[in-house]
């Protein structure tokens, strides 16, 4: 019997003796003190995975899900069948019509959007589908019409539709090829010309991971580049060339007709900045300023995309609403906002199709559109519905779009600035609770944080994008922006609109000289950025996979709203190691055989040059993050060359031979470790060969070290054969490694020597 005033225990036991009563047992041992603990973290994820399944949550995961199936389409060695994926989207679909009561509903929508993804990527290929040329054509005879022409800074560009074709030893028909031209002399759009031209096939990608030009090309429609040769001739065409090529010369003559207003008060670099804001012809921008820009974080403002539509919607809006709200009888009883809105959604088609409607301004004409038209239904303009509704829309017309950097870093900034928007702001913008916070208000400390928050975050979200496709970092970007874009927004973008209105009466000169003052500005931050110490991080290339994981930590930034959201952070802190810690190749080698790059003893590439190829090069450089220079004479240390060919050591002390002459191969291959040629090398020879056929077949060539031999990384992978990289007949599969291989024993010569037979004699 318990005392009084004393608490009865439960039990009369062992675990009743111990001191410590918050202990307990259990068969098999004594449980840790804190387990209780798990339960309750436990409950607390399952409370915020809930939170995040709530209403209105699903939605912004169906383009996350659309885009993945687009991306396994990109991912396929080869084409799908199109019957097939689309029986295959079908099938899912249907089951989550079915399903949509059911607590399956959201994978079965799920699995349907990814499905959905693959077959719009397969229908478009279809669709788009044209002959590639696959081998080099000289001296080829084209007719056709003139289609876009490009001014550039040392040559111009035009795309021609060909309607007639002659080749020698050639029946390939081409739909549309891209020519280069002397300066001045490319024909005008609609135009029909005859001229004698040299074709290339598409440019393949210049290394293993790089970008694949091949693809661009190929979902605009062109199946060949190269260069005029000789005299280019206007001719009457003997047929019309449709509604679409009159269109496309109006659109190119008033271009041509802005360029020239803005040419007759500005010149250099300022027109045609000037020009590239206003048209998108950024061609003409000399290759100093060009880099600058895009070291200091600024070359987004040459490429219209979502800020420059936003600009424009934004001034016209404002400045519509303005002037009808100075009226007082339809300030009072009509929705003048709504009209503004319709108003700026118009001048955003105009400024769509005046810049050329490429795929990223029309993913920019899409965003703004469906923030315009949720005003006029009075909607919640900026949210993650309407950022979610403008990429199901881009990726359904142009599906290619997922691979493009342009796309992945406007929209990973545009998350970035949403997520901001529906996090950040509503604390950036509450009401001041003292004094000293009222005045910092009242003086702008507001607008400068939002500006700044704006910038980082925007610069933070497309690091990834520009570290994987371009391999570089701009550290700076956030000092550039807030220094260049306020006078961009306010001054430079602005007076260009106003100049547009003008110049049909010819009062537009002095906004023109308007919007040269803020370039300068701009041109002098850009400068000044760009030389700052650091002022370019360079970055090593990495593969998709550490991309990916990137994007899946901002996705789960970007969506998420409870604090399951720092698990992105923590994806991307992983993603970025990996990134880091990828090994970069011993050898490249381009696919013309004509350039080899090998890492020595430093640690640095050393490149053998036997033919001029600056971009490849480059390339390699910068996908090595080494900051060197093209015409450094360092990157050339230890490389000997002579007319039979060139040779370098590996870190090693291997050597690598690069043969020219066929007279060479005998000595290289029994001195060097490894034979590039594009000569057919001796079936015995003792080296390692890469030759004609393999880079024929396989493209660019990255080689790795695996003991004695190397691992090859090809850009076209064993059996991958794609539209716009067809597998030409003939093509050999090779092993992925090279091994070291004995000299095959030569057959001795049995006939003495004459001396040897005089002697015996």
């Amino acid at each position: 019997m318990a005392e009084p005033g004393r608490p009865q225990r439960a039990s009369q036991g062992m675990a009743g003796t111990w001191p410590g009563g918050g202990r307990t047992a259990s068969a098999g041992g004594f449980v840790p003190a804190g387990f209780g603990v798990w339960p309750s973290i436990v409950g607390t994820l399952r409370e915020w995975a809930k939170a995040e399944a709530g209403a209105g949550r699903l939605f912004p995961w169906v383009p996350i899900a659309f885009g993945c199936g687009i991306a396994l389409y990109f991912a396929a060695d080869h084409e799908p069948v199109l019957w097939v994926t689309v029986a295959t989207a079908g099938a899912p679909t249907l089951g989550a019509v079915l399903l949509r009561r059911s607590r399956w509903f959201a994978p079965a929508i799920m699995i349907a959007a990814v499905a959905a993804g693959f077959a719009a990527a397969t229908w478009r290929t279809a669709s788009v589908a044209h002959v590639v040329l696959a081998k080099p054509l000289y001296s080829v005879s084209l007719s056709g019409f003139v289609e876009t022409r490009d001014i550039r800074e040392r040559t111009d560009r035009f795309v021609l539709r060909v309607t007639a074709m002659e080749a020698q030893r050639s029946d390939v028909k081409l739909e549309r090829v891209r020519l280069s031209v002397r300066k001045g002399t490319a024909p005008d759009v609609g135009s029909f010309v005859q001229l004698k031209a040299r074709l290339m096939p598409p440019l393949s990608p210049l290394r293993p991971g790089s970008y694949d030009f091949s693809r661009d090309m190929f979902f605009q429609g062109i199946g060949a580049s190269g260069f005029a040769m000789g005299a280019i001739t206007t001719v009457t065409p003997p047929q019309t060339g449709g509604l679409q090529l009159r269109y496309a010369a109006v659109m190119q003559g008033l271009r041509d007709a802005i360029d020239a207003r803005i040419r007759a008060v500005l010149d250099g670099d300022n027109r045609a900045i000037a020009t590239a804001l206003l048209t998108g012809r950024r061609d003409a921008i000399t290759t100093p300023v060009n880099d600058a820009m895009f070291i200091s974080g600024l070359g987004h403002v040459l490429s219209i995309s979502g800020y420059h539509m936003a600009v424009v919607a934004g001034v016209v809006f404002f400045a519509v609403r303005a002037l009808l709200a100075l009226i007082p009888g339809l300030a009072a009883g009509f929705a003048i906002k709504k009209w503004s809105a319709a108003a700026a959604l118009v001048a955003s088609a105009f400024y769509l199709l005046l810049s050329g409607a490429e795929v990223a301004t029309q993913r920019s004409f899409f965003m703004t559109a469906v923030v315009l038209i949720a005003v006029i239904v009075d909607r919640r303009a900026i949210t993650l519905r309407t950022l979610a509704v403008a990429a199901l829309i881009v990726l359904a017309v142009a599906p290619e779009a997922l691979v493009h950097p342009s796309f992945q870093m406007s929209f990973a900034a545009t998350l970035g600035l949403v997520a901001m928007v529906q996090i950040g702001m509503p604390n950036l913008f509450a009401s001041p609770d003292h004094s000293t916070t009222a005045r910092i208000a009242l003086w702008g400390g507001r607008e400068i944080a939002m500006l700044f928050m704006a910038s980082m975050i925007a610069g933070l979200a497309t690091t990834p994008y520009a570290a994987f496709h371009f391999h570089r970092v701009t550290p700076y970007g956030v000092l550039a922006n807030l220094g260049a874009m306020p006078v961009v927004s306010a001054l430079v973008m602005p007076a260009g609109l106003l100049g547009l209105l003008a110049a049909p009466f010819g009062l537009d000169g002095v906004f023109w000289w308007l919007m040269g003052i803020g370039i300068d500005w701009m041109i002098v931050v850009t400068r000044w950025v760009a030389a700052l110490p650091g002022a370019i991080g360079h970055v090593g290339a990495f593969g998709t996979a550490p991309l990916v994981a990137a994007s899946l930590g901002l996705v789960l930034m970007g969506l998420l709203r409870t604090p399951l959201r720092w698990s992105g952070a923590i994806v991307l802190a992983v993603a970025t190691i990996w990134a880091l810690s990828v090994r970069q190749p011993d050898i490249l080698i381009g696919a013309d055989g004509q350039n080899v790059a090998v890492r020595g003893k430093d640690g640095q590439l050393h490149l053998i040059r036997t033919k001029k190829d600056n971009f490849l090069l480059k390339e390699w450089l910068a996908a090595d993050a080494d900051p060197r220079d093209v015409a450094s004479a360092s990157v050339g240390d230890g490389v000997s060359c002579d007319d039979a060919g060139c040779v370098t050591p590996l870190a090693d002390g291997r050597m690598i031979a690069l043969a020219l002459r066929i007279d060479a191969l005998a000595d290289d291959c029994s001195r060097a470790a490894l034979v590039v040629t594009v000569r057919p090398a001796p079936p015995d020879c003792a080296a390692m060969v890469i030759d004609r056929p393999r880079l024929a077949s396989q493209g660019a060539l990255a080689l790795t070290q695996r003991g004695e031999g190397f691992a090859v990384q090809p850009v076209r992978a064993r059996g991958a054969n794609r539209s716009w990289s067809p597998v030409a007949p003939g093509d050999a599969d090779f092993d992925q490694t090279l091994k070291p291989r004995s000299a095959a024993p030569r057959t001795k010569d049995a006939t003495p020597s004459e001396a040897d037979l005089q002697a015996e004699d």
